[in-house]
């Protein structure tokens, strides 16, 4: 292993899941279906009170600067490269602001065939189609000092894990039930084993961060 971690670092309803039933491209426009978008605000509410948050989306001024907010921070700064699926990507071609959130060059996993492309201030995303060590690769190669985060989805983060590629990951556990949706360990293997390094909570959300054992 290189000095880079490949972690990844999500939020989490408490029954886990990452997205909520019904949020998907066919439904962008219908918000009421299977009340999504509501759901998704609960699961992120106290990320966009977040100072940090709300600096880099250009939200707006204020917001909180505690540790939730130190975590959003330390996690971003740590990042010199993403990786992510395909369906998070169209997902995010549709809705992210033209200077996408990154900042970092992002590694897409799809079959798809394409140039790369450029956003504002530094976020290039990278087409990759031979597969999750191929990605992971050219990310090692383009992150420099800093480490890999998996941004999603939940089918790209198991296959990382059940292959033995991540180093460690954090959950952050909103209190909100889904019932059903994209859960983030559903297809998981028994032999990936993973201890606790940190756990710490605050009003809004509890911040769990585990190591997985090589």
């Amino acid at each position: 292993m290189g000095k880079n971690k490949l972690f990844f670092d999500v939020v989490a309803s408490l029954d886990g899941f990452i997205a909520p039933e019904g949020m998907d491209l066919a439904h962008a426009n219908d918000p009421e279906f299977k009340q999504w978008l509501s759901l998704w605000s609960k699961l992120q509410s106290w990320v966009f009170q977040q100072k940090f948050f709300r600096e880099n989306l250009k939200l707006g001024e204020g917001g909180e600067t505690g540790h939730d907010n130190r975590m959003l921070e330390e996690t971003f700064k740590r990042t010199g490269v993403s990786i992510m699926g395909k369906r998070m990507f169209e997902g995010g071609e549709r809705f992210w602001p033209e200077e996408a959130p990154f900042h970092t060059p992002v590694f897409v996993l799809t079959h798809q065939v394409r140039k790369p492309w450029e956003r504002p201030r530094g976020t290039t995303f990278h087409f990759v189609n031979d597969g999750i060590e191929t990605a992971l690769g050219q990310a090692r190669k383009a992150a420099g000092t800093k480490d890999i985060r998996i941004a999603g989805g939940a089918n790209v983060i198991q296959q990382y894990l059940n292959a033995g590629l991540v180093d460690e990951f954090t959950v952050h556990y909103s209190p909100v039930f889904f019932g059903a949706g994209e859960s983030l360990f559903s297809g998981i293997s028994k032999q990936v084993n993973v201890k606790i390094k940190e756990a710490f909570g605050s009003k809004e959300v509890t911040h769990v961060t585990f190591e997985v054992e090589k």
